[in-house]
């Protein structure tokens, strides 16, 4: 069973960064692909960036490209979202999100994928 907790959330202006983290407690972190998600109220959840178990292969949706980095520290049990560049569009509850995997290399924007989610943590960019 994995268990996922996100933190790094919180206010920020315009062209601002924020980091998030979430922490996995489980035993399968290594062996999962991860993902991020966000969500706004009345709204499905949205890919946002995914990495592989290995780290090698990354995914963005076009929004983020350029602007966010998603990143993991498999000795650390922790995948990072680095955000730069924040827009008021950028505004939602974040996800992270957990998929085991056999494959090194997978990676998915997939939200049906992902057996494992966290509680969220809420980023907001004031105009």
């Amino acid at each position: 069973q994995e268990q996922l907790v996100e933190s790094g959330g919180g206010l920020v202006q315009t062209g601002g960064s924020l980091r998030l983290s979430c922490a996995a407690s489980g035993r399968t972190f290594s062996t999962s692909a991860m993902g991020w998600f966000r969500q706004t109220p009345g709204k499905e959840r949205d890919f946002v960036a995914a990495i592989s178990r290995s780290g090698g292969n990354t995914y963005y949706t076009d929004s983020v490209k350029g602007r966010f980095t998603i990143s993991r520290d498999n000795a650390k049990n922790t995948v990072y979202l680095q955000m730069n560049s924040l827009k008021p569009e950028d505004t939602a509850v974040y996800y992270c999100a957990a998929a085991i995997t056999y494959d090194s290399g997978y990676v998915s924007r997939e939200a049906r994928r992902y057996g494992y989610w966290g509680q969220g943590t809420q980023v907001t960019v004031s105009s």
